[in-house]
């Protein structure tokens, strides 16, 4: 498989995952059929969305392949109706919504990179990628967002944006280095949910 198949697989990817987490979310809300598409393509493209325009990308991407509404569409109409019929743990769509944050990490520095940005503005791309999506749906969820809230979640998106980063600047093959990256940020996610590593919250005086 060549780069550019492999980077469009793990968008498209990316998309279909990002919506499934954002159907089952949005059923916890009770929403009926449009209000699941509408937040889980949201949540799909939304992030993808935020970087093209910070980065002056346009059309965005999603205008000029209409394949990721398609799939955004389709995976959030797939998990409705599964999800109606198989009873699934409250915090089921973590573990999927890992492997979303770690897909669109990869694939946001990538975005960057080729356009000839920093390390650093890729590394930020990579996050507000993975994260801005997940923003979304849960503020149309009427849910404080789960990055502002929950164990490592953009720390891990930026961790692994920086380990690609640095790998690839010590020349080793584009491909192996983002699935080292990705397995990173999933590794990193998965651990923080199971032994509840956050970074420090606020707290006023007693």
């Amino acid at each position: 498989m060549q780069p550019v198949n492999l980077f469009y697989a793990i968008d498209i990817a990316a998309v279909g995952v990002c919506a499934v987490t954002a159907t089952l979310e949005a059923g916890r809300r009770e929403m009926d059929l449009f209000g699941v598409l509408v937040v889980g393509l949201v949540a799909g493209i939304g992030g993808g969305t935020v970087r093209d325009v910070l980065l002056g990308r346009l059309p965005v991407f999603w205008v000029y392949d209409p394949l990721y509404v398609g799939v955004a569409i389709g995976a959030a109409v797939l998990a409705f109706f599964a999800s109606r019929r198989v009873r699934l743990p409250r915090d089921f769509f973590l573990l999927p919504d890992a492997v979303g944050l770690a897909l669109f990490t990869v694939i946001g520095a990538t975005v960057a990179l080729s356009l000839g940005t920093s390390w650093v503005i890729a590394a930020m791309m990579g996050v507000i990628t993975a994260v801005s999506g997940g923003i979304i749906r849960d503020i149309l969820c009427n849910e404080i967002p789960l990055v502002f809230r929950s164990e490592l979640y953009a720390t891990a998106s930026l961790a692994g944006g920086l380990l690609m980063i640095g790998l690839l600047h010590m020349g080793l093959p584009r491909r192996e280095v983002s699935l080292i990256a990705m397995a990173a940020i999933f590794v990193i996610r998965v651990a923080a949910i199971r032994w509840h590593i956050h970074l420090p919250r606020f707290r006023g005086p007693d």
